[in-house]
């Protein structure tokens, strides 16, 4: 400290103020944050990795102590994915338990009209409205020991004993159907069979499929891991510049 010819007191340049809470240290925040004093650096990527975790949140907030992923979040990110050409492949990691079933069909279509390559991983569980989803890019991974719950949906709060409640109820699982179906090997013979089938599931019906059975039976085009999907991804980068590329010879 030392002070000037007014007598004020003047603080040192090389003893910059105090922070007591440690704000706006990054080592602080990082350590806060992640639990580690250093994180790799981000480099210059063409790939976006978008994450659906934990409840698939749509019309109505889920209480705070639940794990979401708000789907009107997802959305722009998408749409902005698509229009940055600096973007050439979208990658989609998922470890949910489900959700909101508009709100799922709602990503499902958007992953699925992308012009851009995309590839879809399932890591830990794609379980419920998660398996439209995970079917949704165009090529599909699902890690060895994750599984996939297929059930019939359900609906939440007040419910009418009419048949036009069931009407509706059933022509929602046919959209959640056909487009399984329609971006997967699965056939619907065997979707509804694994959806309807009893005796698996302790407070259900309906079916767990583990990594390699939902290879097998036409859901998830193979098993893998990062590696394997950025890999994937690349190749299917690469195709797609090898196509838009201008065709060789003297242009007059």
């Amino acid at each position: 400290m030392s002070r000037n010819e007014y007598g004020t007191t003047l603080q040192s340049e090389q003893q910059p103020a105090a922070d007591p809470g440690g704000k706006g240290n990054p080592v602080v925040d990082t350590i806060q944050q992640l639990g580690q004093t250093m994180t790799p650096a981000q480099p210059e990527t063409n790939i976006y990795c978008m994450t659906i975790i934990g409840q698939v949140e749509g019309h109505l907030v889920l209480p705070p102590q639940n794990k979401t992923t708000k789907y009107e979040h997802l959305i722009p990110q998408l749409v902005a994915a698509e229009q940055n050409p600096k973007i050439e492949g979208i990658l989609i990691v998922l470890n949910t338990v489900g959700g909101d079933v508009e709100a799922g069909l709602a990503i499902a279509e958007m992953i699925s009209s992308l012009s851009k390559p995309t590839v879809t991983l399932v890591l830990g569980g794609g379980h419920s409205i998660g398996v439209p989803i995970a079917v949704a890019g165009n090529y599909s991974l699902i890690a060895e020991t994750a599984t996939m719950t297929i059930h019939p949906i359900r609906l939440n709060g007040l419910i009418i004993g009419v048949p036009q409640t069931f009407e509706y109820l059933d022509k929602m699982q046919e959209r959640v159907v056909r487009f399984v179906t329609a971006h997967s090997r699965i056939t619907e013979q065997k979707f509804k069979e694994l959806m309807f089938k009893t005796g698996e599931l302790t407070r259900d019906i309906g079916t767990t499929v583990i990594g390699a059975d939902a290879v097998e039976i036409g859901l998830i085009d193979a098993v893998g891991g990062v590696g394997d999907a950025l890999k994937e991804l690349n190749r299917r980068i690469e195709e797609r510049r090898a196509a838009n590329a201008p065709a060789g010879g003297i242009v007059s």
